[in-house]
């Protein structure tokens, strides 16, 4: 299925527990790169947000903010950082020794040392049951990826458009490859024939060995072989793109093999006309190489 990896949801459910805002956001890149931003109420729950996200997205740089306030007070902890508060309490022994400060420290002043107590929101442990919260926040990413999906579905749909008229532009062009090789290699054959005939008449030429000659080169310009494999990869195209299934990387390779193809066709085949559509043919895969950049 082409769906693009570029898009953006946002959400906010609001009740009687707290109010939960979600944002996610998807752009272009080759593997999945999620970054989470959550509260630290929820850190337990990064694995569980992980599995929600990547059983909806294959590929792309996601980022997903999640935002609580409660109706409730949250549960804090503080932590007192004992070895700054000890050499704390060394330096300022000193200083009181050489007459610098006077007085005790008080509970005020440990308040202006940042590092003396960090206060933060309490994180649920691994091994408790999910609070009543995480289910309104599972539920409100999943709607939240769900919104993202149709945006990239939509969005794919206006690629697919794109990717499979250029298809269809592509199979026509490289008939017209196939028709002017054929056209050339018919004028090779009678160029090499008049030459043949006018080989005959000098006594010194072997005419079995010319004729395998012109054999080898006429095959050397036959591009069937090239022409069957690209129609197969132009039916492997619109198979994949079709399946439900996420094909960025796939028709990522494809292009390449098609590449591949005309390539060696431009430079087999006979006649003038051959390279004019070769150009074309490289101009829109080119075209195409971009686009599918954009698909999951």
């Amino acid at each position: 299925m082409i769906k693009s990896m570029t898009g953006f949801a946002s959400l906010t459910r609001d009740d009687e527990l707290a109010t939960i805002t979600v944002t996610v956001k998807a752009v272009n890149h080759r593997f999945l790169d999620l970054q989470l931003r959550v509260p630290a109420s929820l850190a337990s729950a990064e694995a569980r947000i992980r599995g929600l996200v990547q059983s909806r997205v294959s590929r792309g740089r996601v980022e997903v903010s999640v935002s609580i306030q409660q109706r409730r007070t949250a549960a804090v902890e503080v932590e007192l950082n004992e070895p700054f508060l000890d050499a704390l309490k060394l330096a300022l022994e000193r200083a009181r020794e050489r007459g610098y400060v006077e007085g005790r420290i008080g509970a005020s002043d440990l308040l202006r040392f940042p590092q003396a107590l960090s206060i933060r929101e309490k994180a649920e442990d691994a091994g408790e049951e999910p609070s009543p919260l995480w289910g309104r926040v599972e539920e409100a990413i999943a709607a939240a990826l769900e919104e993202l999906d149709t945006m990239r579905v939509r969005e794919g749909g206006y690629l697919k458009a794109d990717l499979d008229a250029r298809r269809v532009r592509l199979g026509e062009l490289f008939a017209q490859v196939a028709s002017a090789a054929e056209q050339g290699i018919a004028g090779l054959q009678a160029r090499l024939q008049e030459r043949v005939r006018e080989l005959r008449a000098e006594t010194l030429a072997d005419e079995a060995l010319v004729a395998q000659e012109i054999a080898k080169f006429v095959g050397r310009s036959d591009i069937t072989e090239e022409v069957v494999r690209f129609r197969g990869h132009l039916e492997h195209w619109q198979a994949l793109s079709d399946s439900p299934e996420p094909c960025g990387r796939k028709l990522d390779f494809l292009l390449q093999e098609m590449n591949r193809e005309v390539n060696t066709a431009g430079s087999k085949a006979e006649g003038p006309a051959v390279s004019e559509v070769i150009v074309a043919l490289k101009a829109d895969l080119e075209k195409m190489r971009e686009q599918v950049q954009n698909v999951e």
